[in-house]
């Protein structure tokens, strides 16, 4: 993970950067780029949640690289998300250029290669922390070695549902009525 050294950055210079990055604490921060596994598993995800989203006719699915921009800053010092795959229900933008005000309803993050051991775990914990703070319904954690989902709701931060292969997953209460098979995810 690497940190732009422009400091304070603002919404304007996020938008102008072409990796996978987010506002921390006014520092554009950089991710590392999934690889093929971890991409395979969040394209199968979106393409299994955009279609019952569609069918809803109530928000909007989203892939990897969709700015959700939290203002005020929150006191972690983050200012954007940018899930792998997300559900969002709220106001759209009124410049489509833009990132979307306010935190995903939903947010998938499926971890890479470096999102293992005590450092990443503890960094995760503390992202899921904010998704919930600043108002998101549901968080899978996705792990494509293990082949797992741990959900995580604003009804238990703590104690998550766990799907494993043979299991049916959903994101209640963030997509009501959404199911997938989790074998069809990590086929």
């Amino acid at each position: 993970m690497a940190v732009i050294t422009k400091v304070p950055a603002t919404f304007e210079d996020l938008l102008g950067v072409k990796e996978k990055a987010e506002l921390i604490n006014g520092r554009i921060v950089y991710f590392m780029p999934h690889g093929r596994r971890p991409a395979l598993v969040a394209k199968r995800i979106l393409l299994n949640l955009d279609p019952y989203v569609e069918s809803l006719g109530v928000g909007e699915a989203h892939m990897d690289n969709v700015g959700y921009a939290i203002r005020p800053m929150m006191p972690s010092g983050r200012q954007s998300f940018n899930p792998d795959t997300s559900y969002f229900v709220g106001p759209l933008p009124a410049n489509d250029m833009k990132f979307m005000e306010g935190p995903p309803t939903f947010a998938v993050e499926v971890r890479s290669e470096n999102d293992y051991g005590r450092a990443a775990e503890i960094q995760m914990a503390e992202k899921r922390d904010d998704y919930f703070l600043a108002g998101t319904l549901a968080v899978w954690d996705v792990d494509p070695v293990a082949e797992t989902i741990a959900l995580y709701s604003v009804s238990d931060l703590v104690n998550p549902v766990i799907f494993r292969r043979g299991d049916i997953a959903h994101a209640e209460p963030a997509v009501p009525g959404w199911r997938v098979a989790v074998d069809e995810l990590f086929r």
